[in-house]
């Protein structure tokens, strides 16, 4: 075969791979069998290997992962990906309509599921995939386009006209089989489960590696389109050319997709999918409402933060009884003991429910749990279950209450309880080992030192070996010291883990003091320690009275520092860090100049933004010389609200007449 024929034959395979991919994954009406699919597939990867030149970047084969990747690079997103605001009532959505209505007369809906999965935009050229990114702060994304490559119900080229540049918006998401399977192969394995599918779908798409990233088996649904000259006027008739292109869109045979004129057809719509969202193999927590219109829609315009002609019904948490068989306690970094109920496994939100947080004694206490008790449990954000209470008639007699132990379930220590705090803690914080993994993962972690390649796993097993006993002796090891530790600790990700550790030694002191976990000393109130006292040096040094003078630091946070300075393994782990050379001082030149235009103001920030990330929000309160909370009290002066801010601190700011403005106005506010 000359050069010639080999182009011709690789672009005949290209096209019967992709067409049969399409009826497998989009379709599911496949006309081969896996053999031959396989075979196909094994011949177009001997030519592309032969002729690498000839193999494009959209190649069938790339659906199963290229090289790894260094890095994500930040790209714009050429049309803003917006969020959408929530309801929860009827009488949200009705209020959603009547406004419509009454300001533009009546006009047709579209109603779609709100998959619970990871916002995506996949961007084409002539009908070719050029890039996938994630929705990021809504201006720019994360460019994913290698990950994306291997969701195979992602075109990698269009069928049919398409425009010659488009962007699809869409939700990749894992399915709860696929979930289930990763997981007991984890089991198996040995290594941590996942705590349900939208997060390990999230983790998934920032996996350096395609390969993992293809083995996962994620799904993806078209939602939008954009385009400088749609195809039609309508979002529903879009979306329907967009599956004529070979998108998978919602199936309006499977009524993940319709459409109404009155409020009546529209909460349907919601009662069917209320009912039958637990039946479905992919998670979905709400409906979407959109005005079908696409003039309308553009005569309505956005808010700074959401569409005014589109709305988000969200469901409520499902909830079940199911017996509770015991109880286990945790120990966390920090030393805090939390209780965990062991659960008769229960099926919630779509997924199999074997463990619930109680939070601390006070919780158990108030429930009166007692083992074999018929408990209930909810799912808050159909995320993380919890019990909400207990059904006393179906206790049986005889049963043992739940009791919290006085000593701590890692190393015996006994647990001491400060007053005024809800948990108890185990004070061995030098020899207790679950604290000692834990601070070094909280040391490790991207807000903190940031240390690539040094997971919870790895963490873990350099403690069970002996090479770490603190986050000073990270700074210690070697690359042989790794690799000699036999299967799993390859070349190249020992190699990360020192490049790693040795790029950390950069990291300016404000997070070199967040991580070194003090209690109560979170990442807001570390930045103002840091910049207040300028080095670890003398803040190692300062009283209560002295440390109770910095904004935001009082007597509890005070107390805390001044303990863990005061406790020899603290002080030796400290010397540590500082032979190794890490900052352990403010750099004048990074400090930005700070205004005083929000001088005297407290803010609460909630919700995600269109124009800003809630830490640039943050950050820009603070250079103008505001201050940031994390709860709405009556101190506070104002909440900037971005979509998605949570019902409970509308209704908070509202009980205390706290002024809720939006991105544009706080935007005013530090532009005046």
């Amino acid at each position: 075969m000359d050069r010639e024929q080999a182009a011709r034959r690789i672009a005949e395979l290209s096209e019967q791979l992709e067409r049969h991919n399409h009826l497998y994954y989009v379709e599911v009406k496949p006309v081969i069998s896996d053999q031959d699919f396989d075979f196909l597939m094994k011949e177009l990867e001997s030519l592309e290997a032969r002729w690498p030149d000839l193999a494009s970047p959209n190649s069938p084969t790339q659906r199963v992962g290229g090289d790894l990747t260094k890095e994500f690079a930040t790209v714009p997103h050429r049309w803003p990906m917006l969020s959408l605001s929530n309801s929860y009532s009827r009488e949200e959505v009705q209020e959603f309509v009547q406004r419509i209505e009454k300001d533009h007369g009546r006009t047709v809906f579209t109603m779609e599921l709100k998959y619970d999965g990871v916002a995506i935009s996949l961007t084409y050229r002539n009908g070719e995939l050029v890039r996938g990114s994630t929705r990021g702060d809504g201006e720019k994304g994360e460019d994913i386009t290698a990950n994306v490559r291997t969701v195979r119900s992602i075109p990698l080229r269009l069928q049919g006209n398409p425009p010659a540049e488009l962007e699809a918006r869409g939700e990749i998401l894992m399915g709860r089989k696929e979930f289930d399977e990763l997981n007991r192969q984890r089991e198996d394995e040995g290594e941590e489960i996942f705590a349900n599918p939208r997060n390990t779908t999230a983790g998934t798409l920032k996996l350096q590696d395609p390969k993992i990233v293809a083995k996962r088996r994620l799904q993806n649904y078209i939602y939008s389109l954009q385009a400088e000259v749609l195809p039609t006027r309508s979002h529903y008739g879009n979306i329907m050319q967009c599956r004529h292109w070979g998108f998978r869109t919602p199936d309006p045979e499977r009524r993940f997709i319709e459409q109404a004129d009155t409020l009546e057809g529209i909460m349907a719509f919601i009662a069917h999918w209320d009912r039958e969202r637990h039946h479905l193999d992919i998670g979905m927590d709400g409906v979407v409402i959109k005005v079908d219109n696409i003039d309308l829609q553009e005569e309505m315009g956005l808010r700074a933060k959401s569409p005014r002609w589109a709305i988000a019904y969200k469901f409520q948490a499902e909830q079940k009884f199911t017996r509770l068989n015991g109880v286990e306690f945790n120990v966390g970094r920090t030393g805090a003991v939390t209780p965990v109920a062991l659960l008769e496994p229960v099926e919630l939100a779509g997924t199999t429910v074997k463990r619930a947080s109680i939070h601390n004694a006070d919780q158990i206490a108030k429930l009166d749990l007692h083992i074999g008790d018929m408990v209930q449990v909810e799912k808050g954000g159909d995320i993380i279950p919890k019990i909400t209470a207990v059904d006393l008639e179906r206790r049986a007699p005889g049963s043992v209450p739940v009791a919290y132990p006085e000593r701590c379930p890692a190393c015996g220590t006994p647990l001491v309880r400060d007053e005024g705090e809800a948990q108890h803690y185990c004070p061995n914080e030098h020899a207790c080992p679950p604290q000692i993994v834990r601070r070094i993962e909280h040391f490790v972690s991207r807000k903190a030192m940031d240390i690539d390649g040094l997971g919870g796993e790895t963490v873990e097993a350099l403690f069970r070996v002996g090479l770490v006993h603190n986050v000073a002796d990270l700074y210690d090891l070697r690359k042989e010291q790794l690799l000699a530790l036999g299967k799993g600790w390859g070349e190249r990700s020992t190699q990360l883990i020192i490049d790693g550790i040795a790029a950390s030694k950069t990291i300016p002191f404000e997070q070199v003091l967040f991580a070194l976990g003090i209690r109560h000393v979170g990442e807001t109130v570390a930045k103002k320690i840091a910049r207040a006292v300028g080095s670890m040096d003398r803040l190692a040094d300062m009283g209560i009275e002295e440390l109770t003078a910095i904004e935001e630091v009082g007597t509890v946070i005070a107390a805390s520092i001044v303990e863990f300075f005061g406790a020899e393994g603290n002080r030796r782990i400290v010397d540590g860090l500082r032979a190794a050379g890490l900052n352990f001082a403010v750099d004048p030149t990074k400090e930005r100049p700070r205004g005083n235009l929000l001088q005297g103001l407290t803010f609460v920030v909630s919700g995600v933004f269109e124009n800003f990330t809630r830490d640039g929000i943050k950050q820009a309160i603070e250079e103008n010389g505001g201050k940031v909370s994390g709860s709405i009290s009556r101190k506070t002066s104002f909440v900037v609200a971005g979509a998605d801010m949570g019902p409970a601190k509308k209704a908070k700011a509202e009980e205390l007449g706290v002024k809720v403005i939006d991105e544009v106005e706080f935007r005013r506010m530090i532009e005046a």
